[in-house]
């Protein structure tokens, strides 16, 4: 029997119900029947009949409960609101931390392929600098900065080595050993996924690369990082120059790693759009979730793009034989 799909349905003040029940309807049965939302079925139910999207939903208990129906099953957790679209923040705030400590606790299953989270407010985390990549990271005792957040289809990937932090505090944050331990967890990851070794390049920091000064983060940190693991005989090559590798040079290689957040994902999401998912890397489980926030500004104007969200279906369920 192929392993069941953990869907956390993820902040209640958003587009996720939209997201979800558009793809329902093109999600293949066999695939459905493997589904387990993790949710609240009030929510769920009267944010589907605000927005009237017919859809059979039911409450099940555990993943045993294994059915051929094609009905959405959702693991109820409780939250009381009185409007489903404006859930105050502290409820909002609880109900998601719930939802990803019960997705961990499920992933863990052997008979579990993994997690898809729908967007999540990094504010209802509650700590500073604190995503979904960090918080799943966190929970499965993965070593500090070793995790890797990973923006990839089937053409291309993009990495930050450094993901949810202020400017100000990225330069200090950028250390050899870190490089090489993410490009590690990536390279093992694409042999094991893919069966192939990655193309990978690297950007420096600075624009320029800082023309290579003796004291620049590119001389005293990414270059060596790239020596060591050119010695690991992993295919690297580096430091690549940010401002024009977005222009056609990144079709060379597989995946481009940049030094932070918004060096590699304005350009990525530039080029492909709603055409990735968003992946974390290292962890006991694979967990995966649409490259796109909670859109506040779309919720129920039956707007929302589903594509990023059926690529997480799609890759998820090559996993699950």
């Amino acid at each position: 029997m192929k392993k069941s799909i953990i869907i956390v349905g993820g902040d209640p003040n958003s587009i996720n119900s939209e997201i979800i029940f558009k793809s329902w309807k093109k999600i293949k049965k066999n695939i459905k029947n493997r589904i387990f939302l993790i949710s609240n079925y009030k929510l769920i139910k009267a944010q589907f009949k605000k927005l009237n999207y017919p859809i059979n939903i039911k409450i099940v208990e555990n993943l045993n409960e294994i059915s051929r129906d094609g009905k959405l099953k959702i693991i109820n957790l409780d939250l009381k609101f009185k409007n489903p679209f404006k859930v105050p923040k502290k409820s909002a705030s609880n109900f998601v931390i719930s939802s990803l400590n019960l997705a961990h606790k499920l992933a863990l299953n052997e008979n579990v392929t993994g997690i898809i989270n729908c967007a999540i407010s990094k504010n209802l985390l509650k700590k500073k600098n604190i995503g979904v990549t960090e918080f799943f990271s966190s929970k499965c005792k993965i070593k500090k900065n070793s995790e890797v957040m990973l923006i990839q289809n089937s053409k291309f990937s993009v990495s930050p080595i450094t993901t949810h932090l202020d400017v100000k505090q990225i330069s200090k944050n950028i250390k050899k050993d870190v490089i090489i331990s993410k490009v590690i967890t990536l390279n093992n990851w694409f042999k094991k996924t893919f069966k192939k070794k990655p193309r990978v390049g690297i950007l420096g920091l600075n624009p320029h690369n800082a023309e290579l000064r003796k004291n620049s983060e590119e001389i005293t940190k990414i270059i060596p990082a790239i020596n060591k693991l050119k010695n690991l005989k992993i295919n690297i090559n580096g430091p690549l120059v940010a401002d024009t590798v977005f222009v056609d040079e990144y079709k060379s290689y597989d995946v481009i790693f940049g030094m932070y957040h918004d060096q590699i994902l304005p350009a990525f999401k530039t080029i492909f759009k709603f055409d990735a998912i968003n992946a974390t890397l290292g962890l006991n489980y694979l967990r995966v979730s649409p490259d796109h926030g909670t859109a506040k500004y779309l919720i129920g104007k039956n707007k929302a793009n589903i594509k990023s969200f059926l690529n997480c279906i799609k890759f998820i369920n090559r996993f699950g034989k």
